[in-house]
């Protein structure tokens, strides 16, 4: 695989990554009831603790999406 494979590849993962969690932030936003329901059904969960749970997996799947895609790609771009 050639740099510019990497770095195409490496920009389009960030693409994915950021679409998903933009998908993720506008369910929690107007979709926010059905989830938490759909998800009491299958485990006790607080709307508290539910709440936290997914701003706290929203947080760490943005992190790694910088760490390990916009990162790499915005050096490799740079690199050329």
């Amino acid at each position: 695989m050639s740099i510019e494979e990497l770095t195409r590849f490496l920009g389009w993962c960030g693409v994915i990554n950021i679409a998903v969690l933009l998908y993720w932030f506008l369910f929690m936003v107007f979709a926010h009831d059905w989830v938490y329901r759909l998800h009491s059904r299958w485990f006790k969960i607080s709307r508290e603790t539910f709440d936290a749970t997914q701003y706290a997996a929203m947080a760490y799947y943005k992190l790694a999406t910088f760490l390990f895609t916009i990162i790499p790609y915005l050096v490799l771009r740079f690199m050329l």
